[in-house]
């Protein structure tokens, strides 16, 4: 593990870090890629198995975001850092001279390039008096010729349209070309994925996973510096900073006590970027989130990760979440991808005596005790317990649109993600999902639930949500998952069954799962078995019943507790199949379905010392929970 100063528990009592934490950190990472670099320092070599993209890829990216960190550490101390600064100036010599041997893949040359191009102009635009002044007069022009190539070029239509963005401001600030029509277009698409609460959905469908926070508010503060000047913007940078407050209301309450952040959607192993969006709060420097609840957000995600070391005591950052664990990368990442972790470090960039350092840490959420919100944009009842863990029991996303019948996807289409567990995204188990599952088995297959119809989600009361979906039972034939962007589309033969109901009750760690399966003319099976699939609970894993699991911190339990008698149960335990360390076990519950009936099961993630007792339903349509409080339900959601 990386060796840190003393805690400070006065200014900083949840996490004890302090700004000479996160110097010590960034200047770790940054010490070993100078390990790896190029002879020119233009490259930076990581080893291992290249990624999807290629070792050309995997170089450009080492350098582009350990210049993207070396940009923070720069602007917040630049009279500590000439030597730093004069190593990436160095580099960009090499990069982007197109005869140098050590040259970089151009925009125009690769796609992966345009994102790299974004992380440059961050950099540069951040310290344009020391690594920008210190370029030869020759390598300014040869970047803006470098960075030019993405001017009217396509990008794939999600958070990419930042990047062209970024880098036409940037390049307008040297003197270098830009496009008002790119910028026009820009914006017009970002603005369509704009939604109530300040989200914003990656792209086309219910995209929503980390990229809401560490790129959709990340680059609109990095660019509200660029025009701070332009009255042409005043009214656009006061939406992006209104909005990000808003998003903070809610991305706040995902993260655990641990500093965890929610184990949920792709690129998971950009880590500790999750701290981006509370650092862009602190950037802007008019936010309505006290600076230290902000640095408590982000000094909790980076300290969790630390204190698994990653980065390892080398300053290097694996494909994995803690340890390596080369499962986890989309067909998009590589080497060098990891160091989009630099995001989450952006508060390095304010110097030493901005508030955002000085001012002593705040509760988060998880902190306060308790707490139940429903989480309009994403369709999530999120819940934080005394354990320190955050759960959302999920009816509104899955990567995907309103009726389409494509597989589901491990990282987004489960019931449930917590800051405690992690899906199944490896093995059988992903093509044929078991974990945060309702499904119908039919012929050994489990039905998918993708493109499901979002219902009613908010709040019984204080401690107790609900939330409802409608999702037509189908099954992928022959559907086999190769590594992917979070999402996998399949081109064979898609047998469809009957809709689905499902309404959830959520209190605590406690979900109350009604279902029911519709009695659909020619849609359903006299063989069809109904099958619940509770946490994936990964870790020192022991079997309590036939469908009960735990850890020394946390249960995992299905229990049936209406409808029709169990036909089977079990817990599936299985080896390396999520990137948490120890075995994985999965409890499940199997039985025969009721058409058009209510049936009821309880799903519980919670303290071990908790789950000896189960909630009641009542025939008055109630729920007693297992502390004696009791919650009567709305008729309308079952009839």
């Amino acid at each position: 593990m990386i060796a840190l100063p003393d805690d400070d528990r006065v200014l900083s009592p949840h996490t004890g870090w302090t700004r000479a934490h996160w110097a010590r950190v960034a200047d770790a990472i940054l010490d070993g890629a100078e390990g790896y670099a190029s002879p020119a320092h233009s490259l930076i070599r990581y080893p291992g198995e290249p990624g999807g993209l290629g070792r050309d890829i995997d170089h450009l990216e080492g350098f582009t975001r350990t210049f993207m960190l070396a940009s923070f550490r720069i602007a917040g101390d630049p009279e500590g850092t000439r030597g730093l600064a004069e190593r990436y100036a160095r580099g960009f010599a090499a990069g982007v001279d197109p005869q140098h041997p050590e040259c970089w893949v151009r925009p125009d040359e690769h796609n992966q390039a345009k994102v790299e191009a974004a992380a440059i102009a961050v950099g540069l635009h951040l310290t344009r008096e020391t690594v920008w002044a210190r370029l030869s007069a020759r390598t300014q022009q040869q970047t803006i010729d470098y960075l030019a190539t993405f001017i009217g070029a396509a990008y794939p239509p999600n958070n990419w349209a930042w990047f062209r963005i970024i880098v036409s401001h940037f390049l307008e600030s040297v003197g270098g070309p830009f496009s008002e029509t790119d910028r026009e277009e820009d914006f017009a698409l970002l603005d369509s994925f704009d939604l109530p609460g300040g989200w914003t959905a990656d792209g086309i469908g219910r995209n929503f996973d980390h990229y809401c926070g560490w790129a959709m508010p990340f680059y609109p503060m990095i660019w509200a510096q660029m025009v701070q000047d332009d009255p042409r913007h005043r009214a656009r940078v006061a939406r992006y900073q209104e909005r990000l407050d808003d998003y903070l209301d809610d991305a706040l309450h995902l993260i655990g006590a641990d500093g965890s952040p929610l184990i949920q959607g792709r690129s998971l192993t950009y880590r500790f970027a999750a701290a981006a969006p509370a650092w862009a709060a602190a950037i802007h420097g008019g936010s309505r989130h006290d600076p230290g609840l902000l640095r408590r957000a982000a000094s909790g995600q980076i300290r969790h990760f630390v204190e698994h070391e990653a980065p390892d005591a080398d300053g290097i950052l694996t494909l994995g979440w803690h340890a390596p664990w080369r499962g986890i990368a989309q067909n998009y990442s590589g080497l060098g991808s990891p160091y989009w972790a630099a995001k989450g470090m952006l508060g390095l960039a304010l110097p030493a005596d901005h508030p955002a350092w000085t001012t002593p840490e705040q509760r988060l959420p998880i902190d306060r005790g308790t707490f139940a919100r429903a989480i309009a944009a994403p369709g999530w009842l999120a819940t934080g317990t005394t354990d320190g863990v955050v759960r959302v029991v999920n009816h509104g996303t899955d990567h995907r649109v309103e009726g389409s019948l494509e597989p589901d996807a491990p990282l987004y289409a489960k019931f449930g993600y917590s800051t405690a567990t992690a899906p199944v995204i490896a093995g059988a188990a992903v093509a044929e999902p078991l974990d945060g599952t309702v499904a119908l088995m039919r012929d050994g297959l489990p039905s998918h639930r993708s493109g499901f119809v979002r219902g009613e989600l908010g709040a019984l009361d204080q401690e107790t949500l609900i939330g409802s979906s409608t999702a037509r039972a189908h099954w992928p034939i022959g559907f086999a998952l190769t590594p992917d962007h979070g999402v996998s589309t399949h081109g064979g033969e898609t047998s469809l069954g009957p809709l689905i109901d499902t309404v959830s009750v959520v209190r605590g760690g406690w979900e109350v799962r009604f279902v029911r399966v519709r009695s659909d003319a020619g849609d359903a099976s006299a063989h069809d078995i109904l099958r619940i699939g509770g946490w994936a609970l990964t870790g020192d894993v022991v079997t309590r019943d036939a469908a009960w699991a735990q850890t020394p911190r946390l249960s995992s339990r299905v229990a049936l507790l209406r409808g029709a008698d169990a036909v089977a149960s079990g817990v599936l335990v299985q080896d390396d199949v999520t990137p948490l360390a120890g075995r994985t076990a999965v409890p499940w519950v199997e039985v025969a379905p009721m058409p058009g009936e209510w049936q009821a099961f309880g799903i519980l993630l919670g303290a071990a010392s908790e789950s000896d007792v189960t909630p009641i339903i009542s025939d008055e349509l109630a729920i007693t929970w297992p502390d004696g409080v009791v919650t009567p339900l709305p008729p309308r959601l079952f009839l």
